[in-house]
């Protein structure tokens, strides 16, 4: 694997790509960081690390609010419109692309799969709704992504546990892996009988085997 930082100018601002890079690679995962926090949240590190031995190549994606050093995220419109700016650097291997995210990164994702012609969508921590307003439901972004899709799910995840999502369905239903006692951030208590590490190993098992799965 090799590693190396990319600057990509989009209409929202400049973007920033790190490039996790698998010899033969046979498509890209390229994920996007949250609303709280960047690309060194501990499930996106994890994803980097563990996938290029599978032939996977990994972008992580800091959003131009990011790198510019603001404390809050750009709006929903605002960040798909750096999205869509970098998603030519990220296509630029000439690879199939899967589009992820983490938990707001996600939202975007499901977005604008479609018109960016992805080859997936990874949803990792997707915001179902804010915490405790289940009334406030974004099941409609996941549901209406029109591409494969898997969700991964912390099991107490308070922005919507597993069995708070609809029944798949449609000509893409997704696909949903439960994080047994991870919370939003895939943070399990130590006092659970999972660890740490193996939610994390939950969490790139599951992806590396549903991108085995996609056509390349």
């Amino acid at each position: 694997m090799t590693t190396r930082t990319q600057s990509v100018d989009t209409p929202a601002g400049e973007a920033r790509l790190t490039w996790h890079t698998a010899p033969r690679a046979r498509l890209v995962l390229a994920v996007s960081h949250g609303a709280g926090g960047g690309i060194e949240a501990r499930d996106l590190q994890a994803l980097a690390a563990a996938l290029p031995a599978r032939g996977i190549t990994v972008a992580l994606v800091e959003q131009p609010w990011r790198v510019a050093g603001k404390k809050v995220a750009a709006a929903p419109k605002v960040l798909d419109e750096g999205w869509r700016g970098l998603w030519p650097a990220l296509a630029g291997p000439g690879l199939p692309v899967v589009a992820g995210g983490r938990s707001a990164g996600a939202r975007v994702a499901c977005r604008t799969a479609a018109e960016l012609d992805a080859a997936g969508v990874l949803a990792l921590a997707f915001p179902l709704h804010p915490p405790g307003r289940p009334e406030k439901s974004r099941a409609g972004e996941l549901t209406g992504a029109g591409r494969p899709t898997l969700v991964v799910q912390g099991g107490r995840d308070p922005f919507g546990r597993p069995d708070e999502f609809p029944a798949p369905a449609g000509p893409h239903p997704y696909e949903l892996v439960e994080v047994a006692h991870g919370d939003h951030g895939f943070a399990v208590p130590k006092r659970a009988a999972t660890t740490q590490e193996e939610a994390l190993r939950t969490i790139t098992e599951a992806v590396g085997e549903w991108l085995a799965r996609l056509p390349g």
